[in-house]
């Protein structure tokens, strides 16, 4: 398939740059095979059955962008400073992180870029348009720096319109966020809280928790023609072995798998054997699903509605069918639905 398959017109207004508040009255598109309506996130406790499972992604969302100054000294009795954007998006060592730094070119290996509350950075390589940082500080002391001073990476169609503030600490992060690690929110995850988890679990839903550390990847445009030929940014994540036999007890009666988010179903399905078994797992996975794609443990799929040509709608569309999809996203924009991190939400049900 080409890229251009999954092209189409997002009117700008519909781009959500804060989420709902509160979070849980966000609009829920519900679709099947031949059926769409509209709800809201609210309505999952009706929505849902007994028996049916949710596997959420408790990864945490780290404060990943930071501002800097590069000194550099350029004649005896000249110092010349300049500010430095960073993005980090994979951590390789307790000090060491992988970030996509502004201006990169303009960086030498061994310059030194200094942050606040005394936190230094080296650089140690640069390849391909990103930067390796050596901090001067490491494990949970140079975390608790980075929560002090960062702010929270939000996606580029949104950071172009407006900075983060201290509501995006809040409103960029799920309730039951525990494993830092990811420089991107699990944003389908964005619409709960504690209190509709409650009302699920009384209704005999269950949660299953796994933990993928979003890299990122998931904000970077495919390039090829040919979406066969992309490759995907690895990322690190993690499956228990109760949360491999919860999965597996639920599909062994019967009941519905729901991921919830993109990143909850790559991990799943990166776990899965081919007869659907899923095993204790940890490592890093580049899974690429996109139509033609055969999935042996997701029934269905709680999501944000993506970006045009993204990873995201080719994984959708692999879920639904590619036609389906479009109608989907037609009767979205028809009905004025938010897209994107901060949007509106929609369950994919391919197993009623």
């Amino acid at each position: 398939m080409k890229l251009e398959d999954f092209d189409f017109e997002l009117p700008t207004e519909l781009i959500a740059l804060r989420p709902k508040n509160p979070r849980v009255l966000a609009k829920l598109l519900v679709a099947t095979d031949n059926t769409i309506n509209d709800f809201q996130v609210t309505d999952l406790v009706e929505l849902l059955r007994p028996g049916d499972r949710l596997v959420l992604n408790d990864t945490k969302v780290i404060p990943a962008r930071l501002s800097g100054i590069r000194s550099r000294i350029i004649a005896p009795d000249k110092l010349v400073r300049a500010n430095i954007v960073i993005n980090l998006i994979e951590r390789s060592s307790a000090d060491t992180w992988i970030a996509l730094v502004k201006p990169l070119r303009k960086l030498v290996l061994g310059e030194v870029v200094d942050f606040e509350l005394g936190l230094q950075a080296e650089i140690t390589d640069k390849l391909n348009g990103t930067a390796t940082l050596c901090f001067n500080k490491n494990g949970k002391d140079l975390d608790e720096c980075l929560s002090k001073i960062g702010s929270m990476p939000l996606p580029p169609y949104i950071e172009k319109k407006r900075s983060a503030d201290v509501r995006d600490e809040v409103d960029y992060q799920t309730v039951w966020a525990k494993e830092i690690g990811s420089v991107a929110a699990p944003t389908a995850s964005l619409h709960f809280d504690k209190n509709l988890l409650f009302k699920l679990e009384e209704k005999g839903v269950s949660i299953t928790f796994v933990t993928l550390h979003v890299g990122a990847g998931t904000f970077l445009p495919v390039k090829v023609d040919e979406i066969s030929e992309h490759k995907m940014h690895p990322e690190i994540g993690y499956i228990s072995e109760a949360a491999a036999l919860e999965i597996n007890e639920t599909k062994s009666r019967g009941n519905r798998v729901i991921p919830v988010g993109t990143t909850a179903l790559r991990l799943i399905e990166s776990a899965a054997e081919k007869n659907g078994v899923v095993s204790a797992w940890s490592g890093k996975t580049d899974i690429f699903i996109y139509p033609g794609f055969k999935f042996k443990v997701a029934d269905g799929l709680m999501t944000n509605f993506h970006l045009p040509k993204s990873t995201l709608l080719m994984l959708v569309s692999a879920l639904m069918g590619a036609d389906r999809i479009k109608k989907i996203y037609e009767h979205a924009i028809t009905e004025k639905y938010r897209f994107f991190s901060y949007g509106d939400a929609s369950l994919l049900l391919k197993k009623l």
